[in-house]
């Protein structure tokens, strides 16, 4: 018994050193090993004031506040949006994919020209291969949304069917990628775009591939002027993908959070300062502006102007990068007609009207110099206007300058 006691003590003895022994060491390491502290809970943005959704209205507390969902709450509250939410949806989507393809551009070989050069769209304009791609993802984002009849794109030379009955209740105009000739350099680019309600008028194409002259014709009469949109808004592919939109109740930003997948608030009700201290406007143009616009930008450097403050310039040829600086710093962006170009360069429809609405909705104007943008009616897709888009302090400020010189023009 003595015997079987003592064997019954070593072994108990000796599991307990194998205890106290692993024990050791898994408090060494422990000891050792980095702190995994639980993260934070992101920064949600508190909201207090929702009528046609106006962002203020709708409660946040306890989660994000995504694209997703504000869409979701918008068309519960106004069910005759439940198919803009579809929309968006798909237009979110196609940024994503956008600005995918635009941050592995250098990788992948997506830099360069079309076809290695030579292929030019019915501005005249040489196009990139991400040009080319970026219009097929808008186009096809659309059309499988099933919500948008026709489309008018940068890339298209005329508004493109894309149900065999025009009898979608949105029609859709974009321009895929702006300043995709700073691509290569990795610097700003962005899509544009605007949403219009269909005008009532069905067109009727037996063949969408071939568009007969009169078949044409239908098509370019549901072009409408800015006034008549619904929804505008652009993704910038920056050091963050953000898209700012506007359904004609306020400007909201969402950032895309890749670590989630989602557009998520961060720059709710959006608005642009009364007056600002920046110009963004190309000055290599100078010499070929209006007498007017060039000593406009004079009294602005030299600080002679109506606030009396001296201006800084900033211009990154991107006009959503450029746009959305203005928005939320303030100030003036500009690009006008010229002894070259008349007419400016930029794009009525797709770039013009939807940055216009998107501004006038953050509290600003936009003018060619002596006419309001979103009250030019289109007489093509591709029709330019000069713009004006800012603070409205400074608009109303160039929109003088005009008038002193006598220039009044209507598009």
């Amino acid at each position: 018994l003595q015997k079987g006691h003592k064997s019954v003590l070593l072994s108990t003895a000796s599991i307990m050193f194998r205890i106290l022994f692993v024990s050791a060491i898994v408090a060494q390491a422990l000891a050792f090993a980095p702190v995994r502290r639980a993260p934070l809970a992101p920064k949600v943005l508190q909201a207090t004031s929702v009528g046609t959704n106006n962002i203020l209205e709708i409660d946040t507390r306890g989660s994000l506040m995504t694209l997703s969902r504000y869409m979701t709450e918008t068309a519960q509250k106004n069910p005759d949006l439940q198919e803009m939410e579809t929309l968006m949806a798909s237009i979110q989507i196609a940024c994503k994919r956008i600005a995918s393809l635009v941050a592995r551009a250098g990788i992948e070989d997506l830099t360069g020209m079309e076809a290695g050069g030579g292929s030019i769209n019915v501005q005249g304009e040489e196009q990139k291969k991400l040009d080319v791609i970026s219009n097929d993802v808008m186009k096809n984002s659309l059309r499988y949304s099933g919500r948008v009849g026709v489309i008018g794109s940068e890339e298209e030379d005329a508004p493109v069917l894309i149900e065999e009955a025009y009898n979608g209740k949105y029609a859709a105009v974009f321009d895929p990628l702006d300043g995709s000739s700073n691509i290569d350099a990795a610097i700003s680019t962005g899509t544009i775009f605007g949403i219009f309600l269909e005008d009532g008028e069905e067109c009727l194409v037996d063949d969408i591939e071939s568009v007969d002259d009169a078949e044409l014709q239908c098509l370019l009469k549901t072009l409408q002027p800015g006034r008549g949109l619904v929804a505008a808004g652009y993704c910038m592919y920056s050091s963050s993908t953000i898209l700012v939109f506007t359904m004609g109740n306020g400007v909201n930003g969402f950032t895309l959070d890749p670590t989630i997948g989602e557009f998520v608030l961060t720059h709710p009700n959006i608005q642009i300062p009364e007056r600002g201290s920046i110009y963004s406007i190309n000055e290599a143009n100078y010499h070929a502006w209006e007498p007017c616009l060039q000593e406009y930008v004079d009294n602005l450097k030299q600080g002679k102007g109506e606030s009396g403050q001296a201006y800084s310039a900033r211009y990154i040829g991107s006009m959503v990068g450029d746009i959305h600086r203005t928005l939320l710093y303030g100030g003036i962006f500009g690009y006008p007609g010229d002894s070259k170009n008349p007419n400016g360069k930029l794009r009525l429809l797709y770039e013009g009207a939807p940055m216009s609405f998107i501004i006038e909705q953050a509290g600003g104007k936009s003018t060619t110099g002596s006419q309001r943008v979103m009250d030019i009616l289109p007489k093509e897709v591709h029709q330019r206007v000069p713009v004006f888009l800012g603070s409205p302090k400074d608009i109303e400020e160039v929109e003088s300058a005009y008038k002193a010189a006598g220039i009044e023009k209507n598009y």
